[in-house]
């Protein structure tokens, strides 16, 4: 190369302050520096190529078809390389080699001769927020340009001076890989060709302020096991799904007018191997085990605390770090699709809890990510949750949601994910939430309504319903904001369901009070049903019922071991009878009779005990007449599907109701009694005279009860009673619930 090859590298001045900003490492597009350029020379078929190798002692650059390495002259006191030659003696992506002074040497194309790849329209839809599959560019994403495979990385980093990716492939050493911004959206990128799946990376960003740190990529789609917080390059869409007779028949086999029992499940206690007690089952080993166990007992669908990766066991789930990464507590990505597909081959859906309201402060993950609050805002007043010691995410800016609508999208649509149940929504909705006055700003007309978040959650849910309509979401709300579940169009939130908490604290305070003051409490019991078809509610028994001291399910019951459970079979009943879909976390159809504890698998070994075994029967028989009886769940959100015969003797805490069908002709009697004592010759109206068949009875010795019921079958006569042209006379069991079918009458 000619010996002044330095001086014609330098002669344009605008070069030389680029250079500048290079080597002291701020520079927002390095390409103008590296890589091959030509030279300014006019008439000059020359050009210049240039690369940055911290610590070589020498570089060469390899000519076009041939073994020739030309070697390159180091610019005075730095890492900067460079030559000059023909530009038909260099490649369009030329390759170049280095020695260390450690003795090491490698080789790679250089990075720096490829043009830039991410498209004007992606990265307009992104800042308008309108990029529902944005994680299909941002993150780490293996591609091939002019024929070269290797992989692309991009991040959004708006503020930052500078940003490199950094792994084992360079070191660690940000001044290796520096990307260049995509005009002014804010995105940086740079593709390194040559790299493969499985690479570890993380982003390093130097802020406006102080020195270079390290991020983990908030679009990665695999996060390392903690403590460790690098990525893995990786590809989701590699996965071969065997569950498509699910997928195409979904809209048929979940919605309103279909049964949903969903088994709340803590992937990392669930069970925990016998002789590893602090070992995790793998997703592998789950579905061998947690699917079958799912479907013997009849639940319609698994619903997962959440599965994206998190930095602390104890949050379980709650403070995510890598929203598009499942964990890796129990394998890879595809060992967790497996578990999903296994799911739906044997007609489980699959719920993940979804937490766009907050997340943790940890400084690997989005907490002042480029240096500013780019995620979260600025002001503690609107940016930190004082309950939770987290970040909460700023609804107003576009990109921000963008990143949360395509991530409800991804798990969805990647990995086939049937429903999102939102977490924590009450704390969105309101900008005083669990804060003292002084401590939140108000909105723009002074109220307490937060209108981005407000718009945030009618807009994802109109993004999935419209792009997964057989698909649903569920609000974890655990106030009277009105129209959850009603659509956005109407003004709602546009969510498929909402939790009915109110249910929730009020049926359980009513089962904690002693039989003998229920009647005092009788409100309490009878009091959902005045709202119960304003939203589509779930009726949840959640893990946030059986912790924190509040103990375990049955140990809510008064009395002795026999009424517990006795009252434990009774609420369940009552609650499988009750409007609405259920859910109930794993557990309590054990009896456990201590609350959970996350750091160790249920007890099982309570199953060697009859009394345990049998709550375990009455669960699976339970499950399985309420989906044979579509009266019991085919109108759950309409006043048609329910009708009290009575709900007036609160003196001796009895309370009657019937459940529709779709055809009023369908409908079960179902009658409860919240005493130990026997009601014998218990007189009720009845809809019609004729048989009525005893099709599930809670206190049947089956289930540990003292088998107290009507023989199978009950004849109603035609003598009225109050408003009711028949009369049933009953006896009622012990804390005991009784669900009647009417036997068909013969044809006249």
């Amino acid at each position: 190369m000619p010996e002044n090859a330095t001086e014609h590298a330098l002669i344009d001045p605008a070069t030389a302050a680029d250079l500048d900003l290079l080597l002291a490492g701020e520079h927002y597009d390095p390409f103008r520096i590296l890589g091959r350029h030509p030279l300014p020379t006019p008439g000059s078929d020359q050009v210049v190529v240039r690369c940055l190798v911290p610590d070589a002692e020498a570089v060469w650059v390899q000519r076009t078809g041939s073994d020739d390495w030309s070697a390159l002259e180091r610019y005075p006191d730095s890492d900067l390389f460079l030559g000059v030659c023909p530009a038909h003696d260099l490649p369009l992506h030329p390759r170049l080699r280095a020695n260390w002074a450690n003795g090491a040497q490698g080789q790679w194309i250089d990075p720096y001769s490829f043009v830039p790849i991410l498209g004007e329209y992606d990265r307009y839809l992104f800042n308008e927020g309108r990029h529902h599959r944005i994680y299909q560019q941002l993150g780490a994403h293996p591609i091939e340009v002019d024929g070269i495979s290797g992989v692309v990385f991009r991040v959004w980093a708006p503020n930052a001076k500078r940003v490199s990716v950094v792994g084992d492939f360079n070191a660690w050493d940000g001044r290796r890989h520096p990307m260049r911004t995509l005009g002014s959206s804010g995105i940086w990128e740079l593709f390194i060709p040559e790299l493969a799946l499985g690479e570890l990376y993380k982003f390093e960003l130097k802020p406006a302020q102080g020195s270079p740190f390290l991020k983990s990529d908030p679009y990665a789609f695999y996060a390392e096991m903690r403590p460790n917080t690098a990525c893995r390059v990786y590809d989701p869409t590699r996965y071969q799904w065997s569950d498509h007779e699910w997928m195409q028949q979904r809209g048929q086999l979940q919605g309103n007018a279909r049964p949903m029992l969903i088994y709340e499940a803590h992937l990392g206690s669930w069970r925990r191997p016998a002789d590893h007690p602090n070992r995790f089952l793998s997703y592998r080993e789950l579905t061998a085990e947690l699917v079958p166990y799912v479907r013997d007992l009849g639940f319609t669908h698994i619903q997962l605390l959440p599965p994206m990766a998190h930095p602390l066991d104890a949050s379980w789930g709650y403070q995510v770090s890598g929203y598009y990464a499942p964990t890796t507590r129990f394998g890879p990505p595809e060992d967790f699709m497996a578990l999903i597909d296994a799911c739906h081959q044997n007609r489980i859906g699959v719920i993940v809890d979804w937490v766009p309201a907050h997340f943790p402060k940890d400084q690997h993950a989005l907490a002042r990510f480029d240096g500013t609050c780019l995620y979260e805002h600025e002001d503690p007043r609107q940016g930190e949750h004082p309950d939770w010691g987290t970040l909460i995410f700023n609804y107003g800016r576009r990109e921000v949601r963008n990143f949360l609508i395509a991530n409800a999208l991804f798990w969805m649509e990647q990995y086939h994910i049937d429903g999102l149940r939102v977490d924590a929504v009450a704390s969105m909705l309101y900008l005083d939430y669990s804060r003292d006055p002084g401590e939140w700003l108000p909105n723009a007309y002074g109220g307490r309504e937060n209108l981005d978040a407000i718009a945030f959650l009618q807009e994802v849910n109109q993004a999935v319903y419209g792009t997964v309509p057989d698909g649903f979401t569920i609000a974890e709300e655990s106030t009277a904001w009105p129209m959850v579940s009603r659509p956005t169009y109407l003004g709602g939130l546009g969510f498929g369901y909402k939790w009915n908490m109110g249910w929730m604290h009020d049926m359980l305070a009513y089962m904690r009070e002693d039989p003998v003051f229920r009647k005092y409490h009788h409100s309490k019991l009878t009091f959902s049903l005045l709202y119960a078809f304003h939203e589509n509610f779930i009726l949840p028994i959640s893990h946030d019922e059986v912790v924190h001291g509040k103990g375990s399910l049955l140990t809510k019951m008064p009395g002795d071991a026999w009424r517990q459970r006795a009252n434990l079979r009774l609420f369940v009943t009552y609650m499988y009878a009750h409007p609405g879909k259920k859910l109930l976390f794993m557990g309590c159809e054990l009896a456990q009779d201590w609350e959970w504890d996350h750091e160790q698998g249920l007890r099982w070994q309570l199953l060697e005990q009859p009394r345990h075994r049998r709550i375990q029967d009455f669960f699976r028989d339970l499950n399985a007449m309420y989906r044979r009886q579509p009266a019991l769940w085919q109108v759950d959100f309409d006043p048609r599907g329910f009708q009290w015969v009575d709900f007036h003797d609160s003196d001796q805490s009895v309370v009657a109701f019937l459940r529709k069908g779709s055809d009023p002709a369908d409908f079960l009697y179902c009658i409860f009694n919240f005493t130990p004592v026997v009601r014998l010759n218990y007189q009720v109206g009845a809809p019609g005279p004729g048989g009525y068949r005893e099709i599930f009875n809670s206190d049947s010795r089956y289930y540990g009860g003292s088998d107290v019921g009507n023989t199978g079958l009950v004849m109603a006569t035609e003598e009225s009673y109050g408003d009711w042209p028949a009369r049933l006379s009953l006896t009622l069991p012990p804390l005991g619930a009784l669900l009647l079918r009417p036997e068909p009458r013969p044809a006249a």
